[in-house]
Formats: C-alpha cells, structure tokens, sequence
C-alpha cells in the first residue's frame, strides 16, 4: 500500500517543497508514496474567498473558520477514511520517532497547515483533529511543520533509504542521541578516529558507542533519559 500524504493548506505551492528533492522527493517520483495539496480557499463561499474571522469574544489576529475547513476536508477525505488527521499547531503534542514510526506504519496521512491565530475549536473536535508541533517555536503557518513531518515519515518507508537498517540506528531510535561519527581520513588537522573504532572488535565498538551515545544524551537531552 502506497502512504498518501493529503495537505490542507493556503499556500499549495509551498508544496512540495523540500520534499521534492533528496530521498523524498525521489520516492515521490518513484511512486513510494503520494502527495496532494489542497487549497482550504477553494471551499469559501464568497466572492473574496475568504477563510477566516476575528475572535469569538474579541482579541488580537484572526480565527480559520470552522465551516470553511470542514468543506475542504469532507470534499476531499472520505468519512470513513482510516488516516489520522493532524493539525500542525505549537499547542499539540510533541513531535517524537515512535510518532513518526507509527505514522509510517500506517495508510498515510491527512495534514491540516494551520494559520492565523489558530484553527476554530469546533472543527478540531468534529473533524478528530490531532494537534501536533514540531517544536516549542511559533511559525507562521503550518506548512514547514508539515514538511518536518512527512520527511521524518517518508524515509521510514520501505525502499526509500537505500538501507533500511540504516534508520533503526539514529537518534531518539533507542531513547538515546546518537554517538559520534568518523570516516576516513585517519588523521585530519590532528585529530584521529578513536583507536577503538579501528580496531575490528565490534563488541567493543557496540559498547563505545553505546557509552557515548549515553553521555551525550546526559549532557545534551538528560530530559530522554528520564522518560
């Protein structure tokens, strides 16, 4: 089965964006996974086609109405769709791999961007939007949220790392940072690669890179090691 990535968003051209290119971008052309981007403006009714409206009891910015996103996503998302539907917002739940893994595991996903000063209660609720956020930062829309997303996804996907291994040895993989990483030359502005790492005992190297895969999560992430 095919991971179908459907976007609902203000700015369809940012997309595909990042996406197109590097490992991603060659999944998508290879058919590994698909990517549509919807317009949430194609659903207003007015001639301005307008989305949004200030805030019920008053405040600063503006609300994307619930009403105009509900139409863009029952247009294009069937009601029994199985694919979680994810709000981008810096109120959701963190980001996280295991998140990533499951969403990788999955049929796909349905990725609303948001903009403006949030995203109407109502639609969250009825639509079963998760919120989620890639970090404690404000942006200003969701769409390079969505990009973060669908390509710490997409390189999970069978085929597209030209190792699958490869992905199962990163960071936060194991609840740890990553360790340290050499290649040649031996000697470079005289520094060298620990002699452990040359020296062919992989029980050894396993338990270097261990030790400093912990020290570095203790000094950087101590946050990881307590979860």
């Amino acid at each position: 089965m095919t991971f179908k990535a459907d976007v609902f968003t203000l700015y369809p051209d940012m997309f595909p964006g990042t996406l197109g290119a590097a490992l991603a971008g060659k999944a998508l052309a290879d058919g590994l996974w698909s990517l549509d981007a919807y317009n949430i403006r194609d659903s207003a009714t007015d001639k301005h086609r307008s989305v949004d409206d200030t805030p019920a009891g008053g405040g600063a910015g503006m609300v994307l109405r619930a009403d105009i996103l509900a139409k863009a996503l029952d247009t294009h998302v069937p009601a029994n769709d199985p694919r979680p539907k994810l709000l981008m917002s810096p109120r959701g739940v963190p980001l996280s791999q295991q998140m990533v893994r499951d969403l990788a595991d999955g049929p796909g996903a349905v990725i609303v961007c948001g903009r403006f000063e949030g995203v109407d209660e109502r639609v969250i609720e009825a639509r079963g939007l998760t919120e989620v956020s890639i970090g404690d930062y404000v942006l200003s829309g969701g769409e390079v949220a969505a990009q973060v997303v669908l390509d710490a996804v997409v390189r999970l996907l069978p085929g597209v790392m030209g190792n699958d291994v490869s992905g199962a040895h990163e960071s936060f993989e194991d609840g740890l940072l990553e360790h340290p990483h050499y290649t040649r030359p031996v000697e470079w502005e005289g520094r060298t690669i620990p002699d452990v790492l040359r020296s062919g005992d992989h029980k050894k190297i396993d338990a270097w890179r261990r030790e400093r895969s912990e020290a570095l999560t203790r000094a950087r992430r101590p946050d990881l090691l307590k979860t």
